[in-house]
């Protein structure tokens, strides 16, 4: 009978003995399992399509993995926005200026990125090396200009890195640049402006778009681990967001209502507050504003260079520094007094910069639209002795603001030419510097090389046969 009762004592003991391992090992394992169930809660939680949200990583860095992948595809995958050829020309690496040298490249816009090929892309594709990839632009944080002072041609742009890389783009025609120019921008207003923060606004997106109390405990969780500043930003942009989107639309249905309300250019010009300016309006406009037939600041700039510039090597040749002829352009504008001997415009090669850039801004070149094609065949006659009297032909037609101007610029140009032993520029040299700047067509689209050509021929000949086609008469 004892050793019944000792037997049955073994039994209760070895049981309640397990019963209290099982509720430690339970309550060890509950306390483990705590973050899975809230994995487990959260896979209950379903999506706008219906389907599973897979349970939240432990480890943060998965989970940013994962979360990166679910809101966007990977980069290869992105569609492409727009492609086509443009020339190109790189003018910064890192922040570090590089020479300017165009090329034509196939150009394909993604929704975050710009890749550049020397052929199609599907082309390009099949005959690149393994390990090669094409030279690309991240348009995150990137900004986007007009950049006509950054090259004499036409239509250019600039688009600027966050990384310190420029590069210019560019094309004749000009719908096609636009069309680019507002794609491009529309790309980079699209994506944050911090390249940093991007996986944190994807995460933020996730978030809202979450209605599992589960993953925001998660989150904040997260949020409490990073820098005070980082959370700030981005618990501000939680909680604020709606109002953020209430303030734009106010925005911009006051600006809305203030440009359809401002007065027309033509009613500030009457008023005083907007003045006339001198670069960028039509030649005969600035000079029936002066009651002359040269505008005075092509005077001024000539009597400087010849003043003080003829025997500077790289006269014309050699750019000034752009701040300071914008600054001078500005002044210019604004209709102050100015004066080309004082200090700050000392560097010769500003005055020039500033005269090419007055010429290159004239809406209709000195030589008129209308008188492009007549030029042209005027040089290409086989005769010398012709071609000097066609030339001088059409020089009398020109109208009388035209005319005067482009003969005291080629009289000040000869005397350039006459001092070519010191200052090393020939008529060749000025032909290839002032043809295209003077001269264009009015539609520059296919034989872009071919009028050069003509261009540079035609200004070369009225510094050659200068008295034979203005006469000899000095002004």
């Amino acid at each position: 009978m004892q050793k019944s009762m000792n037997s049955d004592t073994s039994v209760e003991t070895l049981n309640s003995t397990r019963q209290g391992t099982g509720a430690v090992q339970m309550r060890i394992k509950n306390a483990n399992s705590h973050h899975d169930r809230l994995s487990q809660s959260k896979s209950m939680v379903l999506t706008d399509a219906g389907k599973v949200i897979e349970p939240i990583s432990r480890h943060r860095r998965n989970h940013s993995q994962h979360a990166l992948k679910d809101v966007i595809p990977p980069l290869e995958q992105l569609m492409v926005e727009k492609e086509g050829y443009l020339q190109k020309a790189k003018i910064a690496d890192g922040g570090k200026k590089l020479r300017k040298n165009w090329s034509t490249s196939w150009i394909v816009l993604s929704s975050r990125k710009l890749e550049f090929y020397k052929e199609s892309k599907q082309q390009a594709l099949s005959n690149m090396k393994t390990g090669h990839k094409p030279e690309s632009v991240d348009l995150c944080g990137a900004h986007i200009e007009w950049a006509k002072e950054k090259s004499s041609r036409k239509n250019v742009f600039q688009i600027t890195t966050v990384s310190g890389n420029e590069f210019l783009l560019q094309s004749d025609i000009d719908f096609i640049i636009l069309d680019w120019f507002h794609a491009i921008k529309n790309a980079i207003d699209r994506l944050p402006k911090d390249p940093s923060g991007s996986s944190r606004n994807l995460e933020l997106f996730k978030i809202q778009r979450s209605s599992s109390t589960e993953l925001l405990s998660h989150y904040d969780n997260d949020i409490k681990e990073q820098k005070p500043e980082h959370r700030k930003s981005l618990m501000f942009r939680l909680h604020h967001s709606a109002s953020d989107t209430s303030d734009k639309n106010r925005v911009k249905s006051r600006l809305k209502k203030f440009i359809t309300r401002r007065p027309s250019l033509k009613t500030l010009q009457e008023k005083g507050l907007i003045k006339d300016q001198i670069f960028g309006s039509h030649l005969h406009t600035v000079c029936e504003r002066e009651n002359s037939t040269v505008p005075r600041f092509v005077k001024q700039c000539i009597e400087a260079v010849e003043k003080r510039g003829l025997d500077v090597d790289g006269i014309y040749r050699v750019s000034g520094n752009l701040a300071t002829i914008q600054k001078l352009r500005f002044i210019v504008n604004q209709e102050e007094k100015l004066n080309l001997d004082d200090s700050q415009w000392e560097d010769i090669h500003v005055v020039t910069g500033a005269l090419k850039m007055f010429f290159r801004e004239l809406p209709e070149p000195l030589f008129p639209y209308s008188f492009f094609e007549r030029f042209v065949e005027a040089i290409k006659k086989q005769d010398y002795n012709t071609r000097i009297e066609t030339i001088k032909t059409l020089v009398q037609k020109l109208p009388p603001p035209n005319r005067d101007t482009m003969k005291i610029l080629f009289g000040h140009l000869t005397k350039i030419v006459a001092k070519a032993s010191k200052n090393l520029m020939s008529t060749q040299s000025l032909g290839i510097v002032f043809g295209p700047t003077l001269l264009r067509a009015e539609d520059e689209t296919g034989n872009m090389a071919i009028h050069m050509v003509y261009q540079n021929q035609i200004a070369e000949l009225m510094l050659t046969e200068y008295n034979k086609i203005f006469g000899s008469e000095e002004d």
